[in-house]
């Protein structure tokens, strides 16, 4: 009888084991889970995919997206090695180690050693539930067997490198290696990775940053367990002897600031955000923002924006010297404030009537008093140079031959460029005046870069981008004039310390020394910078060519040591002297020549032009003949004698040397020659 029952208490044995398999299995198989597709921070990388700029997800914390294959395989190693040995055999609970771990409380009467798996640490960290007691842990059991049936144990160990904490509101591998190292998890040291390792474990008692002591140890604990299981060599362990912790935080990278946070709140739903930016020279030149308005007021603010021309990328942006809600206001993106451009305009006028058949950078133009209407345009040193080249005008910054071209041009084709090229200038009331031409027009430092960047590429806008892929924009001016107006540019001296490189450059200062602009190019690279503060209120004695210039210089250095050389001139272009031109363009002739009475223009016949001269008794003698007066007499720009009714006058000269002296009529009509006074 006792045999028969053998049989029956076996097959009831089994069908009992069967059973609990299969209602474990179901019981395992309803569990509810947490979510699983973790939150993790917006980011945004360079053109390289270095990180620029981090958010915080919504609770404030660091948690950072990272893959296993993007983190140290030492780490790895030795993370499993000293937390779950079988991790990689186990279906998330390791029955072994728990039944040592009971063993081990039994004999000593308290925990020795847990039998807690990494995948359970992965469940107790899902569901943020505490460690110790015993309800707790069978949950994390039966999450962590759920979690083994629907994830693969890569996908286990990704949200542990997510999840496990490293003190304050750093959550995850990749924030506490940013946060404590300075750097991404991919290339750790042996004793970098130890201490990651350690940290999780007693978060807030290990920190480095506030624990030094105890995350020394807790790290020496862990190389020593790697060395003890092959983990690492003792050639490896030896290495790590002595190697300091960090004792502070650093910064999670906060590069591009403005830029980045117009990125992202423009597609809020992105995680990753990658932008044509450098993240080196990004951070060179937002330094290089911070060295120019130091020593200069707490007021002063610099925005810089550098950018390949060629292709439209931008590759720095830097709106402001510092992110900050201080008296500079450099939370405000200044590379998209509206501000006057002050000269920095002019190229284009010029280039617009070089295409016009209007001039050509060797055609002579009048830079005299004159009025349009009741607009009677001034120099900005209210002085007067008479007869010169278009070349030196543009040089020198001349405002009366500029509104001269563009009165001749008409102000609405000088907007309607502007805009082919990219930008978008603010204009008061209906209809723009000749005053556009000097700065008045509002325009941010994007669209001045944009309009460089134009005429550094043959005249052909290309619109700057900060992703994507480019499109090929409209044209601005002609091959010819774009390369005239960089030749112009280039024979610019620099500013004093600067290299003499043959930067095609331009410098502007807005009406009352609001802002200061220097904005230049070379073969390939447009840089510009904008400086003044962000109210718009006047900075005293500011000048482009004194404040910004400089800076610009330093920022070109920075992107490279040499320039890229400019282009050579188009086959099409007239190089050639005044004497050589088709006799239309030796001479700009304005709108309202054809009521001037050309002949009987001024003479000057004493002294001859070019002459070595005597003054007599500090004077110099001067004779005119034709024109009309009453005679406007200057010397080198600076008026001598006004009201002149005399042909033959005396003009005190205090100084000796070179001068040039100009004679205007009262028709406007000029006169000029250059002596050499003893």
């Amino acid at each position: 009888m006792m045999r028969a029952r053998w049989p029956l208490a076996l097959a009831a044995a089994l069908w009992v084991a069967a059973f609990a398999c299969d209602s474990g299995r179901d019981w395992v198989a309803a569990t509810e889970l947490p979510p699983l597709t973790l939150p993790t921070s917006v980011e945004v990388v360079d053109r390289n995919g270095t990180l620029l700029r981090a958010y915080t997800v919504a609770d404030g914390r660091w948690r950072m997206a990272v893959a296993p294959d993007q983190v140290d395989a030492d780490y790895i190693d030795m993370l499993v090695a000293y937390e779950d040995k079988r991790f990689w055999q186990h279906p998330g609970v390791d029955w072994r180690s728990m039944l040592r771990a009971v063993a081990q409380a039994v004999r000593h009467g308290r925990v020795v050693s847990g039998g807690s798996t990494l995948t359970m640490q992965v469940a107790r960290l899902l569901e943020e539930s505490g460690t110790g007691k015993v309800a707790g842990k069978l949950r994390q059991m039966r999450v962590a067997l759920a979690l083994e049936q629907r994830l693969d144990k890569a996908q286990i160990l990704q949200l542990y490198l997510h999840l496990a904490p490293f003190g304050g509101n750093l959550e995850g591998v990749r924030a506490a290696s940013l946060a404590y190292f300075g750097k991404e998890p991919l290339r750790l040291t042996p004793a970098e990775a130890a201490l990651l390792v350690a940290i999780p474990q007693a978060p807030e008692s290990r920190r480095p940053d506030r624990q030094v002591a105890r995350a020394v140890a807790a790290r020496e604990r862990v190389l020593a367990r790697a060395l003890r299981d092959g983990v690492i060599s003792a050639e490896e362990a030896e290495a790590t002897t002595g190697e300091p912790v960090p004792t502070a935080r650093k910064p999670v990278p906060m590069l591009a600031p403005h830029l980045a946070d117009r990125i992202s709140k423009a597609d809020p739903g992105g995680l990753r955000h990658q932008l044509t930016l450098d993240a080196g020279l990004q951070k060179a030149l937002e330094a290089l923002a911070k060295e120019a308005v130091a020593g200069k007021g707490d007021q002063l603010q610099v925005a810089i924006l550098a950018a390949d021309h060629l292709s439209g990328e931008v590759l720095a942006s830097v709106g402001s010297a510092g992110f900050l809600a201080d008296q500079r206001q450099g939370f405000v993106d200044m590379t998209r404030a509206l501000r006057s451009p002050g000269s920095t305009l002019k190229p284009l006028v010029y280039g617009l009537a070089f295409d016009e058949g209007l001039a050509h950078p060797e055609t002579m133009i009048d830079d005299r008093p004159v009025n349009f209407g009741t607009y009677a345009p001034q120099n900005f040193d209210k002085m007067f140079r008479g007869t010169i080249r278009l070349r030196e005008a543009l040089q020198l910054s001349l405002n009366i031959p500029v509104v001269l071209l563009t009165d001749a041009l008409g102000p609405a084709r000088l907007i309607a460029a502007m805009r082919r090229a990219g930008m978008t200038p603010v204009i008061k009331g209906d209809e723009p005046g000749l005053a556009i031409s000097l700065g008045g027009v509002g325009v941010t430092l994007e669209d001045m870069v944009q309009l460089y960047a134009a005429i550094a590429r043959g005249g052909v806008a290309l619109p700057l981008r900060y992703t994507g892929a480019g499109a090929e924009g409209q044209r601005v001016i002609s091959a010819v004039a774009a390369w005239q107006v960089g030749d112009i540019l280039a024979g610019l001296p620099p500013p004093a310390g600067a290299p003499e490189n043959r930067l095609a450059y331009k410098t502007g200062t807005s009406y009352g020394h609001r802002d200061a602009w220097a904005i230049g190019f070379d073969g390939r690279y447009v840089v510009g910078v904008w400086m003044g503060r962000a109210d718009g209120t006047p900075v005293p004695g500011a000048f482009g060519g004194d404040l910004a210039a400089p800076v610009l210089f330093q920022a070109i250095g920075r992107i490279s040591r040499t320039l890229t050389p400019l282009p050579p001139a188009p086959p099409a272009t007239l190089l050639v002297a005044n004497a050589e031109l088709p006799q239309p363009l030796r001479r700009f002739r304005s709108r309202t020549a054809a009521f001037d009475v050309a002949a009987d223009a001024p003479v000057v016949t004493f002294p001859p032009d070019g002459a070595a001269v005597e003054r007599l008794d500090g004077a110099l003698l001067l004779r005119l003949r034709g024109g009309k007066a009453p005679f406007t007499v200057l010397a080198d720009g600076v008026p001598l004698r006004l009201g002149l009714r005399d042909r033959e006058a005396l003009l005190p000269m205090l100084g000796g040397g070179y001068v040039t002296l100009s004679v205007i009529d009262a028709l406007g009509r000029s006169a000029r020659v250059q002596v050499l006074l003893h």
